[in-house]
């Protein structure tokens, strides 16, 4: 079996959203957010209280081009809650704004 560089960043992903419960892929960390997109998903889920693990793809070039590939999504930051892609800043604001993130947060029974 070949195993190449996606692969195996593959199988970091699948592990990163499966012994986490939310985790955030941005750029930089949430204490120092390297953009604005990632800053205001940050800012989401500390409304919330929530605790959360923040990946920085700004320190792994494959990290950051294998995620998108991972889910077939272009842009960064990227939300998983229990393994399930979420979505992205627009996404998670406007799921914020109309309570749905909330509901599923309560749903996965991380917030009450």
């Amino acid at each position: 079996m070949i195993f190449n560089e996606n692969e195996a960043v593959f199988e970091r992903i699948r592990h990163d959203i499966s012994s986490n419960d939310i985790v955030l892929y941005m750029k930089g960390t949430a204490v120092f957010p390297q953009c604005g997109f990632s800053a205001a998903v940050v800012q989401v889920l500390e409304s919330l209280g929530l605790a959360f693990k923040d990946i920085d793809v700004l320190a792994d070039p494959a990290l950051r081009q294998g995620i998108k590939e991972f889910t077939n999504w272009p842009t960064l930051p990227q939300l998983y809650i229990k393994g399930e892609f979420i979505g992205g800043c627009d996404i998670v604001r406007e799921m914020y704004a109309n309570g749905e993130l909330q509901a599923v947060l309560q749903k996965e029974g991380l917030l009450e």
